[in-house]
């Protein structure tokens, strides 16, 4: 069977080109025995590979019980969760979910914004609402303040002991502070791995229960992950688009490409592209090499920063993600007259239009000297989404080893939250407290510019 995935590298060259990415294949076959076997850097992690054991049947299941649950009796689900607790969810669920399929996802805990959430929390006023906690510890800022804010909101709307039944808690299965409070309060729970990390965990636990609550076939979703974990035993570059991609973006980061831009002619993969700038931001960006992983929704952002990609410093590689069918089959009408010189598409489907945009700007993108790849996806389904998504795990994993770093761990996350707790006077942080207004003291005065 074939598979929903393929990637076209004809518009690398010439700044890589096959012989080059086939000359890789032996560092590409150590990268991929890391990946598979274990013995790299943060091989703590790997739990993620195999989709097949992320989640076992039974775990499936309760899952889905979980999620006809709260389809029953509600209206909304408020998802609780920053970072990969949330981003891989909300990409399956605005790419593929149908209005009407389930109750409506909201997200919350993802920012500290007081507009954004006093404004989830008025539209949830007279609705039947359910929330999923995402949190391995329970004590990360931005979800553990929403939480506060969800749960009081729900308890005051129909008692704690109804709030009780409407509340999972998607945590560590033994320790944090989220799990003793499900323990105590007696919530749903569902398990976080201690081998995924936040990252790689949308086809667990973390990323399921929302989109099954959003009306996704999870099952199909982790088929098309598990069919292509499958095709990816085989490391050969020739036969691994993954791996063909892992390797020619190192290449292109080797001859001083340092921005890669994910671009789509889909809005809906959207949050596709805010998942991917995570995974691969996260697990590249160390020891100040990698990628700046940035993106565009095009054709919208060709009349913005198409300017700055056809003729801007050359430092910039472009990887578009095409939906190839699947799409309704909107004809562009006659009319009265032809002022608009329209005439000429009637009868065109406006995704022929959209193809057709896309050829014409990967081929003007490379004549500029832009050198792009494309990732194809057959059509936008759930088992197509899960298989895109595996397809750019696999890869980010590959050629964070390609490029000798830890593809797993986050160390540089901790800066901003120990400046932040020692700000807000967090108890155990004094010390930190005392140098951050030491050092706040000491700024120069009088930098600010005023009308």
């Amino acid at each position: 069977m074939a598979l929903p995935i393929s990637f076209d590298y004809g518009y690398l060259a010439p700044d890589v080109d096959f012989d080059e990415v086939t000359s890789y294949q032996d560092n590409v076959d150590l990268a991929h025995k890391k990946v598979t076997q274990g013995g790299g850097l943060g091989s703590d992690y790997l739990g993620w590979v195999d989709p097949g054991k992320i989640v076992s049947p039974e775990e499936v299941q309760k899952i889905k019980d979980l999620a006809k649950q709260i389809q029953d009796n509600s209206d909304v689900l408020v998802s609780i969760g920053i970072g990969g607790s949330y981003l891989g969810a909300r990409a399956v669920i605005e790419a593929v979910a149908m209005p009407g399929q389930g109750p409506e996802v909201i997200f919350a805990g993802k920012s500290l914004s007081v507009h954004e959430h006093y404004g989830m929390l008025q539209r949830l006023h007279g609705k039947r609402f359910s929330i999923d906690a995402i949190s391995k510890s329970g004590t990360t800022s931005e979800p553990a303040i929403a939480f506060r804010l969800f749960r009081d909101a729900l308890e005051r709307s129909v008692g704690k002991e109804e709030a009780r039944k409407r509340i999972v808690a998607t945590t560590d299965a033994s320790k944090g502070a989220l799990r003793k409070l499900a323990t105590d309060e007696g919530y749903a729970t569902l398990n976080i791995a201690d081998d995924i990390g936040g990252r790689y965990s949308v086809l667990s636990p973390v990323g399921l229960l929302p989109i099954a609550v959003a009306g996704v076939d999870i099952d199909a979703l982790l088929a098309g992950a598990r069919d292509v974990a499958a095709a990816c035993a085989n490391p050969d570059v020739t036969k691994n688009p993954a791996y063909y991609y892992a390797a020619a973006r190192n290449f292109l980061y080797m001859k001083g490409y340092t921005i890669e831009i994910f671009a789509t002619f889909e809005p809906r993969l959207h949050y596709v592209a805010e998942w991917w700038k995570q995974l691969f931001g996260e697990s590249e960006g160390k020891s100040h090499i990698s990628f700046f992983p940035a993106s565009v929704e095009l054709t919208t952002d060709l009349h913005s920063m198409g300017q700055w990609i056809q003729q801007g410093r050359r430092t910039i590689t472009e990887t578009f993600v095409i939906v190839d069918g699947g799409e309704p089959n909107l004809l562009i009408p006659a009319a009265d007259n032809n002022l608009d010189e329209l005439d000429y598409l009637v009868g065109t489907s406006m995704a022929e239009v959209n193809k057709a945009a896309y050829h014409a700007t990967a081929l003007a993108h490379r004549d500029g000297g832009v050198p792009n790849s494309t990732v194809h996806m057959t059509t936008r389904d759930a088992y197509s989404m899960g298989a895109l998504l595996y397809f750019f795990e696999r890869a980010c994993g590959v050629s964070g080893y390609l490029m000798g770093i830890n593809p797993f761990n986050q160390p540089g996350v901790e800066a901003y939250k120990t400046n932040m707790f020692a700000l807000l006077g967090k108890p155990k942080f004094e010390k930190e407290t005392e140098a951050v207004n030491a050092r706040l003291a000491a700024l120069p005065k009088n930098t600010v510019v005023e009308f």
